[in-house]
């Protein structure tokens, strides 16, 4: 137990209280005898020692955007009223190409105990609004997409999960559904990916598309480690992908 305590307490810093913390310490009791999430305590004091000694930044750290992920992730999965082999593996899949072998194992022992709880989405998006930039909020709105995208079908239910969690994130709808067209081939995507109406001109399109270059730039994640920036990459791909398209559509 000690290596996998430490490797949690390694990287974490808001998550390891509040309602994500009480997620992680069920999950962790759930495969160590003897654990509860009161046993996390003695990380989140040390912790808050130190950010109030000003020797650690309190920004998001990788370890805090892998819990709040998997915590979130577990919401969405089990909103359809069932647990999707398929969308498990696309978790692991995600994580084993993010994190490597070691710490991919690590995060799906835990997702697997985290998964079993009923935890509140608005508490737990709370906490992640109050410390999380709006781009790494992003982020995990268009992970949870992809989870809800990899049984090859999006429920009505996950959608609306994944909305009500948006709207709980401070994410506007226009993000939200920018977000929604990059999983999706319907004609018209191209234009909400890019948060312009179909009849917008020929400059509103260039302009929308130089907002959405920035909002979406990979750069902004910079500080939540290379292991997320791939993500991120996809997400700015949809943008490019997008602009091209409507730019061959008008011959621009």
């Amino acid at each position: 137990m000690g290596s996998f305590t430490k490797w949690i307490g390694a990287g974490l810093g808001f998550s390891l209280g509040g309602p994500i913390g009480a997620a992680l310490g069920f999950a962790i009791g759930s495969f160590v005898d003897g654990f509860s999430e009161d046993d996390l305590t003695e990380e989140q004091m040390e912790y808050q020692r130190n950010v109030e000694k000003g020797s650690i930044e309190t920004d998001t750290q990788s370890g805090d955007f892998e819990m709040s992920l998997l915590v979130l992730a577990s919401i969405v999965i089990k909103s359809d009223g069932k647990i999707d082999q398929r969308e498990l593996d696309f978790v692991r899949s995600q994580f084993l190409n993010m994190y490597g072998k070691e710490r991919a194992n690590n995060a799906f022992k835990l997702f697997k105990g985290i998964i079993k709880k009923e935890v509140s989405a608005r508490q737990v998006c709370i906490q992640v609004r109050e410390h999380m930039s709006h781009a790494s909020r992003l982020q995990l709105l268009h992970f949870l997409f992809g989870i809800a995208k990899s049984d090859d079908f999006v429920s009505l239910s996950e959608v609306e999960e994944i909305k009500r969690i948006a709207g709980y994130l401070y994410i506007n709808q226009y993000d939200f559904e920018s977000i929604k067209a990059m999983f999706y081939n319907a004609s018209e995507n191209a234009y909400k990916i890019l948060e312009i109406e179909k009849s917008a001109s020929n400059a509103e399109v260039k302009s929308g598309y130089r907002k959405m270059v920035k909002k979406y730039h990979p750069d902004k994640l910079q500080g939540l480690g290379e292991e997320h920036l791939k993500g991120a990459n996809e997400k700015f791909q949809s943008i490019q992908s997008a602009y091209e398209k409507i730019k061959d559509e008008r011959g621009l």
